[in-house]
């Protein structure tokens, strides 16, 4: 089967989050754009860079389950994706867990902290959410053993 190539997987998911846009009222997929660079900067592989465009889409309902399973993807850039997604009520040691137990998750993981965390994006929150965001982001940091 011919995978979607890198181009094609960005736009399907700029297309999925059209409209959408982040805490800071930024458009979602500048945050989409930044996780995909920030794996392919810590040296991520193209199935990797692939799931960062998607990482967020099925979570966030901009794509849905069947959606993914059907993608012409690599059976790994699913698996990648189907990690990241949480589940409703699913705990961050569980979450963390399942990151740790799919080849290729865990940078894709980093690098969306990595953004998430950025100190120039949580500037235009409040400072409860901040301080929130903050410690969340820490504890999966910690969660997911990547050095603080």
């Amino acid at each position: 089967m011919n995978h979607l190539t890198l181009a094609e997987v960005e736009a399907v998911a700029r297309a999925a989050h059209e409209g959408q846009t982040d805490k800071a009222g930024r458009p979602y997929a500048e945050h989409l754009a930044a996780v995909a660079e920030g794996v392919r900067a810590r040296g991520g592989d193209p199935e990797q860079i692939a799931a960062a465009w998607l990482h967020d889409a099925v979570e966030d309902d901009a794509l849905t389950r069947e959606w993914l399973a059907a993608a012409a993807l690599s059976p790994r850039t699913k698996a990648v994706v189907d990690a990241l997604t949480k589940r409703p009520g699913e705990e961050p040691e569980a979450y963390a867990r399942r990151i740790l137990a799919t080849p290729g998750a865990r940078l894709v993981k980093e690098a969306d902290l990595a953004h998430n965390a950025d100190p120039r994006r949580l500037a235009v929150l409040d400072e409860p959410t901040r301080r929130r965001l903050t410690e969340k982001y820490a504890r999966m940091r910690a969660l997911l053993g990547l050095e603080a």
